[in-house]
């Protein structure tokens, strides 16, 4: 990003943000492949998590409905500021929609003029694996293999990936209550090295597991996880549940584990401890990643990572998507914002650019009838 700037009257600024479409966000991965897109947004939200108090961050504003949820997540520094609009409806795919849909934009502090408008749909699946392996990194144990992952849809691809490439993961164990979700994720796997188990239950997926990786849609209070499924030394990835309602774990996990999140008072709220007292004792990842706090005590401590995704880790997704942009030449420049001669004469606009309208005088004229009838 670039620094701050002081702004002086014969500084001009740019005003046509780059737009990177959806069609344009899926070359850009393919042509630097989809680890290294996961890699380097995982080195980005390490970078950014290091620097926590540098930014103004809030819990996401949520507008809940029966059927799903609508969010807005923003975050800024002293340089930048972004925001996304998403949403979680998971019922979505049986009329052909996908279940959560993102978009979002990336804004220059000193000005306030956008500098990216972005898709976030694939870069979210993206920035939520990268989050779920950093965390993996910091909290499993180094020589964990074996991964259960439990709900294979749509995020299922890019944590596995993600788990490979970052962790070191070489076999998944799957399950999930729709059969052809888990045969679409075995089919998508083939080929990538891991080695892919499909079982007949969570607790057969779960056995034998270094770490389990929960992400479920569901809307609701749901047990996915008991600690009876449990052995000494997993890590567990909670992903599904991230908004009021929403739980995969069991208390008595919880419980029975550490457990981290990234922003205690939105995960309290959205997170599987929304089950537990206000006072029950959480650990933020960035204070681990600092060297603050202590991850994991112990070779044979469960430890979970309540993750309900925060919005520093898009601003940190959306800084990579732009300079990859940048670099490869992928996007065009959107005319999103009026471009004005004179900025102070936004009203000059209208007579500017309407072939029909003319002078000032021709504007008024063509609105007189309403005005005078208050129609």
């Amino acid at each position: 990003m670039t620094p701050p700037h002081d702004i002086t009257p014969n500084t001009t600024f740019s005003t046509t943000p780059l737009y990177l479409s959806a069609p344009d966000a899926v070359s850009l991965v393919r042509r630097k492949g989809l680890q290294n897109c996961i890699a380097g947004i995982a080195e980005n939200i390490r970078a950014d998590f290091l620097r926590w108090n540098d930014f103004d961050k809030s819990a996401r504003i949520a507008n809940h409905s029966k059927d799903g949820v609508i969010e807005l997540m923003p975050i800024s520094d002293d340089t930048a500021y972004s925001f996304k609009y998403v949403n979680g409806h998971p019922k979505n795919t049986a009329i052909g929609l996908l279940t959560v849909m993102a978009f979002g934009v990336l804004a220059d502090v000193a000005t306030g003029a956008p500098t990216l408008v972005s898709e976030l749909t694939l870069t979210t699946a993206m920035r939520t694996a990268a989050t779920s392996a950093l965390a993996a990194q910091t909290l499993a144990r180094p020589n964990s293999r074996v991964m259960a992952l439990i709900g294979n849809g749509a995020q299922s691809e890019f944590q596995a990936i993600a788990f490979q490439h970052l962790v070191g993961i070489d076999t998944v164990r799957l399950f999930d209550i729709d059969h052809a979700a888990t045969a679409k994720l075995a089919a998508n796997l083939v080929g990538c090295g891991l080695k892919v188990q499909v079982c007949v239950s969570t607790a057969e997926a779960v056995r034998g597991a270094d770490i389990v990786t929960t992400v479920t849609a569901d809307k609701q209070y749901a047990t996915i996880l008991t600690s009876d499924m449990l052995a000494p030394g997993m890590h567990i990835n909670a992903v599904g549940g991230d908004c009021p309602g929403k739980t995969e774990l069991a208390a008595d996990v919880l419980q029975g584990a550490k457990v981290f999140v990234e922003f205690t008072p939105q995960t309290r709220i959205e997170g599987d401890i929304q089950q537990m007292p206000a006072e029950f004792a959480v650990t933020e990842l960035w204070e681990v990643l600092r060297g603050s706090l202590t991850g994991r005590d112990s070779d044979t401590q469960i430890t979970v990572f309540d993750s309900v995704g925060f919005a520093l880790e898009d601003f940190s997704a959306l800084r990579f998507m732009h300079d990859a942009a940048l670099a490869l030449g992928y996007g065009e420049r959107l005319a999103l914002i009026p471009q004005l001669a004179d900025p102070k004469n936004l009203f000059g606009t209208l007579a500017q650019h309407d072939v029909n309208v003319g002078p000032a005088s021709s504007l008024f004229a063509k609105g007189r009838v309403l005005s005078m009838s208050g129609n």
